[in-house]
């Protein structure tokens, strides 16, 4: 028998099996049962939520930040569809309205973008989805990657496996609850049956396996126990899990943060096929156009616009819209105008009354049926590097490096390493994780020395140095202003002065004047930036800058190091950006520094081939 038979029988068995036990309960129901189904699946939410919302463990300071969301909305779908549609939605966090009165409405089978300017409520907006804040039905599971999986003595295997393999038997007893209210026949029972087979529990661990192999774990490594895994290695278990179980509903908040590039090439490919709804928030628009069938834009009128599509697609509907709509409301007002000026010439003359009349007639009908609205642009953030003025070369150079953390030749992660950047140097580097790429970054800047050779830089050189934990040192008491004149007292400038400069870094009004610490992630990146600009660096050194940037800022950076007269260094695992900036791209890789000879969409292309064999490899090799 082969294994599409053995399913089939497998279900049929336990679909005969539920039958006789709903007995004369499936009898009774008809057409008209839908609301009493409703009302029993509410009663099953339990069995299934205490499995699928894994992110629970922060419980008492959820329900604070719960307590000061305000969600409203009515639940338009029928209540047992696989879609999502709610009406009349609206969400208030802290009293400051983010979404009002819209249509939310997803289709199973989707995968949408969502976006909007930094700060418009997309996170909480998911949170909220998450939280059943709003009026979803219950057999509609939801998984939200807002936590990485809880330190254990289990596994990273294990701590994928006992989940999901718990949530197949919450499955299961929620498939047998729906049969004896529902009915053995049921679409709605159908569906779990089906969900629980596309899960293949007898082979759970191959696919767990795999999973975390695609999101860089080695055979080794997923055998630690999670307690000895860091942070950013547990968010991947979590993603794991939530890959794995397949919820009806995925919530994916900035999944590819931290993950190298090999790991965000599969996850794409993986997020490409999912068969439920998944709503992502990315500040990759490589990633959202690899991922996405449809796209949500957040608007600064705080409402949802749907667009088919990937973002590019997005891009070019919304600005064609936004050109037309320019297009109507000048007319209108043009037409308005004209009207006006026509009907203040009349005066009181008697013979143009008449006219005058019929002419504010033709005004208010067009009032009446609504005019075009101005085209609400958001608001656009300016990055920018002053002159640094002139060095000659060479600026900096990498002269006969070898270098290992523990000094010893046999662990060299480089070997006679021949390298120079000067003030027209574009550089991405790029490799597998664990290649060296922040090192070479460190040993360049001078955080490291080699263990032999020599860096050498310019008496007069200044390197401006981006890296993820950058707004970790900035003074969280301070607002930006005070931290800025702190910064730079030798400046002697005012605080006003300094108001200009953070603001073009998209650091304004209110926040300008709070506490750092009340700043958004991407908020105090931003500061960041400011800070460095105003070093006026010759050489810039980021690793992995976007991670907290949304779409806006990291335009603005790519603009900006565009027009920057000095050089960059880039580690980055945004393909767009590197495509942007880039002019030469470094391939750390077998403890060498080689130049790539391809653009870097020909790299992920290899990356694409290098993922599949290494995953097939790998799950063939005997433990």
């Amino acid at each position: 028998m082969g294994k599409d038979d053995a399913k089939k029988a497998a279900k049929a068995k336990r679909q005969e099996k539920a039958a006789l036990k709903a007995g004369a309960v499936a009898k009774k129901k008809g057409d008209d049962a839908v609301d009493e189904v409703a009302q029993e699946i509410s009663k099953a939410a339990g069995v299934l939520d205490s499995v699928v919302n894994l992110a629970s463990s922060k419980a008492a300071a959820d329900a604070t930040l719960a307590a000061a969301r305000n969600t409203t909305g009515v639940l338009s779908s029928n209540p047992l569809s696989k879609d999502l549609k709610i009406t009349s939605f609206s969400l208030a966090f802290h009293g400051r309205r983010l979404i009002e009165d819209t249509l939310l409405e997803l289709s199973f089978g989707n995968r949408y973008g969502l976006i909007g300017a930094n700060g418009s409520g997309k996170s909480t907006f998911l949170t909220s989805l998450a939280s059943r804040e709003l009026p979803i039905p219950d057999h509609i599971d939801i998984f939200h990657l807002d936590e990485e999986a809880e330190p254990s003595d289990r596994t990273a295997l294990e701590a994928v496996v006992d989940v999901v393999q718990a949530k197949v038997e919450a499955l299961e007893a929620l498939a047998e609850h729906m049969t004896e209210t529902a009915g053995p026949d049921a679409d709605i029972v159908h569906d779990i049956y089906d969900r629980i087979d596309r899960m293949s529990p007898q082979t759970f661990e191959v696919r767990a396996t795999e999973i975390l192999m695609g999101l860089g774990f080695s055979r080794e490594f997923m055998a630690k126990k999670t307690k000895d895994l860091s942070g950013g290695w547990r968010m991947r278990v979590a993603l794991s899990r939530a890959l794995l179980s397949q919820p009806s509903m995925l919530l994916l908040d900035e999944p590819t943060n931290h993950l190298d590039m090999e790991s965000c090439v599969w996850l794409e490919e993986e997020l490409a096929k999912y068969p439920g709804i998944l709503v992502l928030v990315s500040h990759s628009q490589d990633f959202l156009n690899g991922v996405c069938t449809n796209m949500i834009h957040l608007t600064p009128k705080q409402k949802f616009v749907y667009y088919s599509g990937n973002y590019d697609s997005f891009c070019k509907t919304k600005q064609e819209n936004e050109v037309n709509q320019m297009r109507r409301y000048e007319k209108e007002q043009a037409d308005i105008k004209h009207l006006k000026e026509f009907i203040s010439s009349c005066g009181t003359y008697s013979n143009l009354v008449k006219q005058a009349q019929s002419k504010q007639k033709i005004i208010d009908k067009m009032m009446d049926a609504g005019l075009t609205e101005k085209v609400d642009t958001e608001r656009h953030i300016k990055f920018h590097f002053p002159d640094c003025g002139p060095l000659p070369p060479p600026v900096l150079a990498v002269d006969d490096v070898s270098f290992s953390y523990s000094g010893k030749k046999e662990d060299y992660l480089y070997s006679h390493l021949e390298l120079s950047v000067d003030l027209d140097s574009r550089i991405a580097i790029i490799g597998p994780n664990g290649a060296g790429k922040s090192t070479l970054l460190k040993l360049m800047f001078g955080d490291l020395t080699p263990t032999e050779g020599e860096v050498k830089k310019h008496s007069h050189l200044r390197i401006a140095k981006y890296h993820q934990h950058s707004t970790d040192q900035l003074d969280m008491d301070l607002t930006p202003l005070e931290y800025m004149n702190k910064m730079f007292a030798e400046k002697k400038l005012e605080l006003e002065a300094w108001r200009s400069k953070v603001g073009r870094f998209g650091v304004s009004g209110d926040m300008q004047g709070a506490p750092i610490r009340g700043m958004s992630d991407g908020q105090k990146s931003r500061l960041v930036f400011a800070y460095l600009a105003e070093t006026a660096p010759h050489i810039l050194f980021l690793d992995e800058p976007t991670n907290h940037l949304d779409m806006e800022s990291i335009d603005s950076l790519a603009e900006a190091i565009n027009e920057f007269k000095g050089g960059l260094v880039l580690v980055s695992h945004d393909f767009r950006l590197i495509g942007k900036v880039a002019k030469e791209v470094w391939l750390c890789e077998d403890k060498k520094v080689d130049v790539w000879k391809g653009d870097i969409l020909e790299y992920k292309k290899r990356l694409v081939k290098d993922v599949q064999r290494k995953l097939k490899a790998g799950l063939t090799t005997p433990q």
